[in-house]
């Protein structure tokens, strides 16, 4: 062993410390991102649902956990998801 090996375990340590605090900035990035798309995937439903039905259309697109997930996961291309299958169901 060499006199450095204190130096070169305090080094790594401290990289790995910086790259943990990292990763649990971009993760609580993620799901903070995840639950405004859900929020906003939500009423966007809504409001969809709201506006299909005053013309009378209608989807069967409910608020359910699989939508709200679908739409905070995937967002808008998500919402276009949940319609499209709606839209295939009808034909």
């Amino acid at each position: 062993m060499g006199e450095n090996t204190p130096g070169m375990a305090a080094l790594v340590g401290v990289c790995a410390i910086v790259l943990l605090m990292g990763a649990v900035k971009q993760k609580k990035e993620w799901l903070l991102n995840v639950l405004m798309r859900s929020i906003l995937g939500t009423i966007a439903i809504y409001f969809v649902n709201a506006g299909l039905a005053a013309l009378g259309i209608s989807l069967g697109v409910g608020i359910n956990p699989v939508t709200v997930l679908t739409s905070g996961v995937l967002g808008f291309p998500g919402l276009l998801a949940i319609y499209g299958f709606g839209i295939y169901k009808i034909l």
